[in-house]
């Protein structure tokens, strides 16, 4: 029978106080996620960027889809389906911006046109310019966002936490609406 000193079980790095401090704050990958879809997901932050829409609509819509996603990931903030909802919400906003790009449609067709207008046509993906834009909107913050950990919170922490971030993600979406033209 041999002697182990150093016995280690699967349950051991669960209770190390080292991961709790090392790793993020679960609040942090709902900011930059709320953020990567308002900034780099938003084609009315291009179009002004280019010079064809005005401040105030990037501003809105920013701050909308901003607030409805720190809204929305602070819901499902919980550490089971964080990383699940952002992963669907990060292929979503970048189809969305491919194909409102894409087929040069109004930004106001988020909240005006029927859904299907919004998505690119299959036949799009045929093209690189379109691929290479999915690839970066959507993969590479998809990928990074797996490679994150996050902080294990005791239960009520992350209820208190969650709470607070609804709030301010909802106060960011009526600063969005008080920002519509």
């Amino acid at each position: 029978m041999a002697l182990r000193l150093f016995r280690t079980t699967g349950y051991s790095t669960l209770l190390m106080p080292g991961e709790s401090r090392i790793a993020p704050h679960p609040a942090r990958l709902v900011l930059w996620a709320s953020l990567w879809l308002a900034l780099a997901c938003n084609v009315a932050v291009w179009r002004f960027l280019a010079g064809t829409v005005d401040w105030q609509l990037a501003a809105a819509s920013a701050a909308l889809i901003a607030g409805g996603s720190g809204v929305l990931f602070s819901l499902l903030g919980w550490r089971r389906t964080l990383k699940p909802a952002i992963t669907l919400a990060l292929i979503a906003g970048a189809l969305v911006a491919t194909g409102l790009w894409s087929q040069q449609l109004p930004i106001e067709t988020l909240w005006q046109g029927p859904p299907r207008t919004m998505l690119p046509a299959w036949t799009s993906f045929m093209r690189w310019q379109v691929l290479a834009m999915v690839l970066v909107l959507a993969v590479v913050p998809i990928v990074w966002t797996w490679n994150q950990s996050v902080r294990r919170l005791p239960g009520p922490a992350q209820l208190e936490a969650n709470m607070g971030c609804i709030l301010l993600g909802a106060a960011v979406f009526a600063g969005g609406l008080f920002l519509l033209p």
